[in-house]
């Protein structure tokens, strides 16, 4: 095979953005070859005057904001995203388009959808007789749905595999097979060792490998790479998951040398290799081959409203304010991404000692300290958990703490033999999201009805919610499911409202259990038992179950603080 010549087109999937734009621009420096990239990113509109020199990211979304207000909308934080991604997407493109042209190479740019076939087939078409001939395709578009595999859904998948399986079969039916020099997949290590939470990304990267030796076969004169990547600095790996990398020392892929390490494989012209592995296999512990003697983590995360969209459905005096039990998910979730085998199972001595509210005085970093008090490979991992934060003075604020205790298999679900479904009472829930009783907006509204209520004793009628994975934002819902465990927690808003007329807040939880996540939409029961109360405290045990009585999720000793002051607070909703 010779050397790439400046006669040569390669048509590239994803190569406006990201590390396959990064390839491109080596290629075309080293080559001076054409490109023709395709992407959803639109072009075409010119950016906002106002967005236009502005590269701070804060300043940027705080013009986003005022522009939505002065059309008299309202700037939620989704849409607020959106404008934001669409206008970073766009000058990514172009830096890419105007890198191109710099080293030396041509390049034309199709918005476009490539599961999309015919708009493929017809988008291409346009600019085919400007480029010429193409003589190389490289398929480097890819998206990813992380989930643990019982909560990824047929959409998930879709969204993967379509991207990879779909994309590249619809781009091969719409050139010359004949004329190709190249094939260049870019694939990944998940393809070939696989990775937690990546099932349909592992399989659709394999299948991609299995498709590039089918392709060499049928076509021995193409040169056909299929690249296992490891992880790269930048492109889909954020700077938390970064870290959670290096600290299971796994190495990132610097930019600048996975573009050289792609200039060296088409250097070597010899090479009969297909399937080339490049980089760390990004593999994190194995749960097999734990280390016995416990350690130290420490990791760092940013907080924003427009990063978190469910803050806008949890308000307190027109404030949004993190949710207790999203809390522990921060912490169980974490311990999860160390020990990928083990599963969140249950969280003890669980402390409020200082909630985050979204505010003037919302840190710019908040830490998770993780310690662990106890590994016993093959069973459960036990971690002391803190997150804290620094103030503008370096003073320490300490928010959460907890025990969390990760299993590697979860006990079959208890049943819980108390539990009284008869409709005594029969209160609409809608009722108490719009009188005051509870606060939660839209996203955490789960309870149809109140059954009955007594000094003893609280039953709710639920839906399990419901949750758009981008809602969520930083904090995913996995095994323990927060929506559903704030439900636990409005049980006994409703009944200090009831018996004292007074809201409540969190303080702690002696222990809490989570054994399986209900599917969306599917009817629940939240059964609250009260141990104590008086007109300061209130302390109770909840319990989240099936018709039958299976326990979800179940509470022990979990304590709140009265106040009829907090009354009138929990009326006031403003949107953010």
């Amino acid at each position: 095979m010779a050397q790439i010549s400046s006669q040569a087109v390669f048509l590239v999937s994803g190569g406006g953005r990201g590390i396959t734009a990064q390839c491109v621009r080596a290629m075309a420096a080293k080559y001076g070859c054409g490109f023709i990239l395709l992407g959803r990113t639109a072009i075409t509109e010119p950016e906002p005057a106002w967005a236009q020199s502005v590269q701070s990211e804060a300043e940027l979304k705080a013009l986003i904001v005022a522009d939505i207000q002065k059309r008299g909308e309202k700037p939620h934080p989704l849409k607020v995203q959106a404008i934001f991604g669409s206008i970073v997407a766009r000058r990514e493109v172009l830096e890419t388009l105007a890198a191109i042209q710099k080293g030396g190479g041509r390049a034309e740019y199709i918005s476009v959808d490539i599961t999309n076939q015919a708009e493929l087939q017809t988008r291409l078409a346009e600019v085919a007789e400007k480029s010429g001939p193409i003589t190389g395709i490289i398929h480097g578009a890819g998206n990813l749905a992380d989930k643990r595999i019982e909560d990824k859904t047929a959409e998930d998948f879709e969204l993967v595999y379509g991207a990879k399986i779909t994309g590249l079969q619809n781009i091969l039916s719409c050139v010359a097979i004949s004329s190709l020099e190249y094939l260049i997949l870019f694939s990944s290590v998940a393809g070939f060792y696989g990775n937690a939470g990546q099932t349909d990304y592992a399989i659709a990267n394999e299948i991609l490998n299995a498709m590039a030796f089918q392709f060499k076969r049928n076509n021995p004169a193409c040169r056909v790479l299929s690249l296992n990547w490891g992880p790269w600095e930048g492109g889909m790996v954020t700077p938390e998951l970064k870290k959670l990398f290096t600290d299971n020392g796994v190495e990132l892929i610097p930019s600048a040398s996975g573009a050289l390490a792609l200039l060296e494989e088409l250097e070597n012209t010899t090479s009969q290799a297909v399937q080339v592995l490049i980089g760390s296999p990004g593999k994190l512990r194995d749960a097999g081959k734990l280390n016995p003697e416990p350690s130290r983590h420490r990791i760092s995360r940013s907080l924003s409203l427009t990063a978190n969209p469910f803050l806008q459905d949890h308000q307190i005096g027109g404030k949004a304010v993190l949710p207790a039990v999203f809390s522990a998910a921060w912490m169980g979730h974490t311990c999860e991404q160390l020990y990928p085998s083990y599963t969140f199972f249950s969280c003890e001595r669980y402390k409020v000692l200082k909630g985050i509210i979204f505010d003037n005085d919302l840190a710019s970093v908040y830490y998770l300290d993780l310690n662990e008090l106890k590994i016993e490979v093959g069973k459960e991992i036990v971690f002391e958990g803190l997150i804290w934060s620094e103030t503008k003075l370096g003073k320490i604020r300490y928010h959460y703490s907890a025990i969390i205790t990760l299993r590697h298999e979860t006990p079959e679900r208890p049943v819980y033999k108390d539990f009284d479904l008869s409709p005594t009472l029969d209160l609409p829930g809608a009722q108490l999201y719009q009188d005051g009783t509870l606060f939660q907006g839209p996203g955490f509204q789960g309870i149809e009805r109140v059954l009955n209520l007594s000094s003893e004793r609280l039953t709710l009628e639920c839906t399990a919610p419901k949750v758009e994975e981008r809602f969520s934002g930083q904090f995913p819902t996995r095994n323990f499911n927060p929506y559903l465990a704030d439900l636990q927690g409005q049980s006994m808003l409703i009944w200090t409202r009831h018996f004292y007329q007074s809201a409540s807040l969190p303080l702690q939880t002696l222990k809490s259990e989570v054994y399986q996540s209900p599917r969306p939409g599917e009817k629940v029961w939240v059964s609250l038992e009260i141990r104590s109360h008086n007109s300061m405290q209130l302390s109770a045990d909840i319990f989240t179950h099936d018709q039958a009585g299976k326990i979800y999720q179940q509470v022990f000793g979990s304590e709140v603080t009265l106040s009829p002051q907090l009354n009138e607070l929990f009326s006031l909703k403003s949107k953010i």
